[in-house]
């Protein structure tokens, strides 16, 4: 076999063989890494392409694509189809009719529109349409035709990948201009406890309420090297007493939020949903992974991964519920919401698909609310286009989830730790669904990541205070 005849070539149209009418297309998938590609590229950080909540204030109401990005498919049409290598661009006039979106199906057409004899000028009737037959760009473009016939290797393209771990700074930021709100640290017996909390103290995002047994406490803080002056100590025999404690205090509104310490996740959740703690709501209590993946556009919420193992319909609800008031108080005014299974079809045989089937139903009818729920999708078509586009998925859904809700929590916890381990994602953990939030750090988290994680609980906090405020005047 002679892999040369395999090559792909470009081959030109010259000038004489040009004739009135004739006419080249490309379609292309606008995808979110699309954006930021081109901004990277040519600097335009306009906030209309690449802030989401700018974006969702703005005329159109959504993310958009830079202009030039469309117009860069006639481009593509006239160096490469028609006329092909060797044209000459010369000028072009362009009109952009309707904003194009991530997600949007874009096909490009250049055609001949005149002929000029002279110095071989040919003028093309350029458009771009979407997916609804739309016209998103109009224009004409003047252009010097090859007078030498070509055919030449395409060159392949080069592979860009985008490594843009910026998600959790704006948390951050935004926490930081808000007051440290008072956290009890449960059993902060270890140094990476302790420096867990000084860091996120540091940083202005909480302050300290150390509970446990003191002599290990000041034990865990000399060998972290780090003062504990000024830190409110609530003494405890143990760790089981600790938590016992820190939920009262909660309970009691003497704290804002609880930070584990150095036990067991099992053993403070357990405190939290025991009978009498005060930190019961009306809905189960959920772990949220919000992960900052470098290959997806935006943060992406995975739950759960920690607490519920295999989570019966109605807990599922309560899950998904918690993770969509969790996101809008981060701002995500109607949250995406995919339901996981293996596929992307109901089957009577794969329990998954038929929750999430009946989760899509449910937000339908209201017992679900504030977010888009679809499913069931399977990963693939929950966070890519291309992959929704392949296998016809039409879901408002498919290629741009916000919250990914698993089948149980091996599910959940596998998928999270691929992503963190394989994908290089940073995840920052909290629990959701009591009258507090809950931090969950472990001690291979980044600095950054736990720093994540409070200031994430301190906007849940805050802005949760000020949301039940505002409802309660509301009311009066």
């Amino acid at each position: 076999m002679n892999i040369a005849n395999h090559v792909e070539l470009l081959v030109n149209r010259t000038y004489d063989e040009l004739s009135i009418g004739e006419t080249a297309s490309l379609v292309r998938l606008v995808r979110a890494d699309d954006v930021k590609l081109f901004a990277a590229e040519s600097g335009d950080v306009n906030p209309a392409h690449l802030d989401p909540h700018y974006a969702a204030t703005a005329i159109f109401g959504h993310i958009v694509i830079h202009g030039m990005w469309t117009a860069g498919l006639i481009s593509t049409l006239l160096g490469t189809k028609l006329p092909g290598p060797g044209t000459i661009y010369l000028d072009q006039n362009l009109h952009f009719r309707k904003p194009v979106a991530p997600g949007d199906t874009i096909t490009a057409n250049v055609t001949v529109r005149e002929k000029r004899s002279e110095n071989g000028i040919i003028l093309f009737d350029t458009c771009c349409t979407n997916q609804r037959g739309e016209e998103v760009l109009t224009g004409i473009a003047t252009v010097i035709a090859p007078a030498k016939k070509l055919s030449l290797p395409r060159v392949p393209l080069p592979e860009a990948i985008l490594r843009n771990h910026d998600h959790f700074d704006r948390f951050l930021r935004e926490a930081r201009l808000l007051p440290p709100i008072l956290t009890a640290v449960v059993h902060p017996c270890s140094p990476e406890a302790i420096g867990a909390a000084m860091e996120a103290r540091d940083e202005g995002l909480i302050t300290p309420v150390l509970v446990g047994p003191e002599h290990k406490i000041r034990a865990a803080a000399e060998l972290a090297a780090v003062s504990l002056a000024g830190l409110q100590i609530e003494a405890t025999e143990h760790s089981h007493a600790a938590t016992v404690r820190a939920v009262e205090l909660a309970s009691t509104g003497k704290v804002e939020a609880l930070m584990k310490g150095s036990l067991h996740t099992d053993e403070l959740l357990g405190a939290v949903v025991a009978g009498g703690s005060g930190l019961h709501t009306d809905r189960r209590i959920s772990q949220v992974y919000v992960l900052d993946v470098a290959a997806y556009s935006k943060p992406i919420v995975i739950t759960d991964a920690a607490v519920n193992i295999a989570p019966t319909l109605e807990q599922k609800r309560d899950i998904c519920q918690n993770a969509i008031d969790f996101l809008q108080l981060l701002g995500v005014e109607k949250p995406l919401v995919a339901i996981l299974a293996a596929v992307e079809v109901i089957n009577p045989s794969m329990p998954a698909t038929l929750d999430a089937a009946a989760l899509t139903v449910m937000a339908m009818r209201g017992q679900i609310t504030g977010a888009v729920v679809d499913g069931p999708l399977a990963f693939d078509n929950a966070i890519s286009f291309d992959s929704a586009r392949i296998k016809a998925i039409v879901s408002p859904v498919a290629g741009q989830a916000d919250i990914l809700v698993v089948p149980n929590l091996e599910a959940g916890n596998m998928l999270a730790k691929q992503l963190i381990y394989l994908a290089g994602a940073d995840a920052a953990g909290l629990v959701l669904g009591a009258r507090v939030p809950i931090i969950l750090t472990s001690r291979s988290d980044a600095l950054k990541v736990r720093l994540a994680s409070a200031a994430l609980a301190k906007l849940v906090a805050e802005r949760g205070k000020a949301k039940i405020a505002k409802l309660k005047l509301a009311q009066s």
